[in-house]
């Protein structure tokens, strides 16, 4: 294959101009979003309107037109893009992040996704679900991974396998990447939130992956990449706290718009079996809406710390040690926590009107907690982890920092 280097987007747009590009969308995107939950996958309009944005590009090398971007960035796109729609900015958001695991693998295995089709989308689950037989130049993989978020759409995927020897013995645990033609996909994603990801089963059977599509997992954690082209800065970032952090996006775009929601109603909405004919009279509603919105400008505050951490450490060459990787996988828990809560205050405060079929607050409250209850950043856990990196203890509960 003829490698097309060099090939850079015409122009590189800031994550200012990707978002008003993005805003431009939403009143589409909104528009589909009822149809998008029916279906249980995002609209083509909406795929094929943030593709030609450049929303999907975002997590690309240049190398392939692709914008390279930010951590940062990825928070804000993906953010945008959840006002209008949660479900979408979920694929959006796993799109793109497994984008950006595609840009961690040697240059060879980037080719086979990119190199004739810059615009090839990637899905993916690291949960090694699957067996692999050690074969002549590579393995051969069967297995079931669950919770595929932008299945529908996706070109290749990224799949956690267990790494075996000649003998059959598991060595090692790695990542796959296996183009979609040689995947099935079951419909098993029948879900109360986010169910316009369409997160469904991807189904391998004897399929064969070359050597240089796998990657062995634990050094990625530690930093040690597959890709060539260390010099590319974002392909410097580190895999955890990019893995969990990512997840919060969505998070700050439905917390933004549910408060934008309440407070646009406030002036007009009566409270109920009460005196008031504005909801904005009320002390007790104005108290729900200042904590509503001191906890998303909380959430913003620790994501965007986070995201800096990662970029800053990216720029500098350099790789964050344990503790400051667990503080990510804190601040991201801390993100969810303050944006679920509000969220639930702003509906209480809203009223039982927040619950009608058209009334977007009812699918925000639902999308949001049902993403809050991703494994990679349940509150518990990452406080845990957190917990246990600050008291320096050799009992972690997951080599996932």
């Amino acid at each position: 294959m003829t490698h097309i280097a060099d090939r850079p987007a015409d122009t590189i747009p800031t994550g200012a101009e990707l978002v008003d590009r993005i805003r431009a969308l939403q009143p589409m995107l909104a528009k589909n979003s009822a149809q998008g939950e029916a279906d249980r996958r995002v609209v083509e309009e909406s795929i094929t309107a943030l593709a030609e944005a450049g929303v999907f590009k975002i997590a690309q090398p240049k190398r392939y037109g692709g914008y390279e971007t930010s951590m940062r960035t990825m928070l804000d796109v993906s953010a945008a893009v959840a006002e209008a729609d949660g479900g979408t900015a979920w694929v959006v958001t796993l799109c793109n992040v497994c984008a950006w695991v595609v840009g961690l693998f040697p240059q060879q295995a980037q080719d086979d996704v990119w190199a004739d089709t810059p615009d090839a989308k990637v899905c993916g689950v690291i949960t090694p679900t699957s067996e692999t037989t050690k074969v002549d130049g590579g393995y051969r993989v069967t297995g079931r991974w669950y919770y595929n978020s932008g299945s529908w759409h996706a070109d290749w995927a990224t799949m956690g396998v267990p790494i075996t020897d000649e003998s059959g013995a598991v060595v090692d645990q790695g990542m796959a990447l296996i183009p979609r033609s040689d995947l099935k996909l079951e419909e098993t994603w029948f879900v109360a939130g986010m169910r316009a990801s369409g997160s469904n089963c991807m189904v391998a059977e004897d399929v064969f992956v070359p050597e240089h599509r796998v990657l062995s997992v634990p050094p990625l954690i530690e930093g040690h990449y597959g890709t060539e082209h260390t010099d590319e800065t974002l392909y410097r970032s580190a895999l955890v706290p990019i893995l969990a952090l990512v997840l919060a996006g969505p998070q700050l775009g439905l917390g933004r718009r549910a408060l934008e929601i309440v407070q646009a109603k406030a002036a007009t909405k009566p409270i109920s079996y009460t005196h008031f004919a504005a909801q904005s009279d009320s002390v007790g509603f104005q108290l729900q809406l200042a904590e509503a919105a001191m906890r998303i400008e909380t959430a913003h505050l620790h994501a965007y710390r986070a995201a800096d951490d990662i970029d800053t450490a990216a720029a500098q060459g350099g790789y964050p040690d344990q503790l400051a990787r667990a503080r990510v996988r804190a601040d991201t828990a801390w993100v969810l926590d303050n944006v679920t809560r509000a969220i639930d205050i702003l509906l209480f405060a809203h009223g039982a009107g927040s619950f009608a079929e058209v009334n977007p607050l009812q699918r925000i409250w639902r999308d949001s907690a049902v993403a809050a209850r991703h494994a990679v950043t349940l509150p518990t856990v990452n406080y845990e982890i957190y917990g246990k990196a600050l008291l320096r203890r050799d009992d972690q509960i997951t080599p996932l920092i």
